[in-house]
């Protein structure tokens, strides 16, 4: 890479040792760059250095790399993006709220992100897509098997350029076949509760049961069903005056606002998964 006036992230993962944070910065200081943002955690139970320095200045990506390679310990996980639009591909069912919100912030450049295309197993939100100039694939689950579905989806997904998969209301459980074609690469949303709700009407089963609390989380998926790292949850106070449905639409506005919250939180390089958790900067 060119020498480059310009901003980069540096992302480091890696055993805990004394004097990391100096010996990096002290790469820094040497070569003229200033240090924006910074911020660094270990986690004591494992020993492990996360750092996440946001640098200025003129610079050659691949040297900078290589001189902060050779500070830090072995096997350390380091990281220099330059910060640019990240790719996403967005998997749809019938519900508009999480697709609807992702969309006008695209639209209106509050999205960190292109938007490639939407890919959809019914034709229910393909108007709205289609409204925003964006490509809509209809891949049907009628009359093939999962294995058949899945496959003609994941086509249209590695036909495009991309950096992550967004399930914005997805309604169909990823087999681990699937999900082991994009390791940490696909984020879901979903209703969250205390206790955890499962089935068509979570909504009706939480005012059923006269639940305090509605919420949800954010997630990186994997083979255990909403299982994955966390990476963003919200809740929101109801109580008896709410009827199902309201439960239903203050649920949509919690789980727009945590995917949204969410894709920032990623698309800006903020997260490093670490087991089965997230370190959030």
């Amino acid at each position: 890479m060119k020498n480059t006036k310009n901003k980069a992230r540096i992302l480091i993962d890696c055993a805990d040792a004394k004097g990391l944070v100096y010996l990096v910065s002290k790469i820094f200081f040497q070569r003229g760059l200033n240090i924006d943002s910074n911020q660094e955690f270990v986690d004591k139970e494992s020993g492990k250095f996360f750092m996440r320095t946001v640098v200025s200045g003129d610079f050659n990506a691949n040297d900078l790399k290589m001189e902060l390679g050779r500070v830090l310990p072995s096997h350390a996980n380091l990281r220099l993006v330059i910060p640019k639009k990240k790719t996403i591909v967005l998997l749809v069912t019938k519900e508009s709220h999480a697709l609807g919100d992702i969309l006008i912030r695209h639209s209106a450049g509050e999205l960190d992100a292109e938007i490639k295309a939407v890919i959809g197993n019914h034709k229910t939100l393909e108007q709205l897509v289609v409204r925003f100039d964006i490509p809509f694939h209809y891949v049907s689950a009628q009359g093939v098997n999962r294995t058949e579905h899945e496959y003609e989806v994941m086509r249209k997904i590695n036909s495009y350029d991309f950096d992550y998969i967004v399930l914005a209301k997805y309604m169909r459980i990823l087999t681990e076949h699937f999900v082991s074609h994009y390791t940490q690469k696909i984020i879901n949303i979903h209703h969250s509760f205390l206790p955890a709700f499962i089935g068509a009407n979570p909504y009706k089963q939480a005012f059923e049961r006269g639940v305090k609390i509605i919420g949800a989380t954010a997630h990186f998926v994997t083979s255990d069903l909403d299982e994955g790292p966390i990476i963003a949850q919200n809740i929101i106070p109801v109580n008896h005056r709410f009827d199902w449905r309201d439960m239903q639409r203050a649920g949509r506005d919690v789980e727009k606002s945590v995917l949204s919250r969410a894709l920032s939180l990623v698309l800006n390089d903020r997260v490093f998964i670490h087991g089965n958790k997230t370190i959030v900067f």
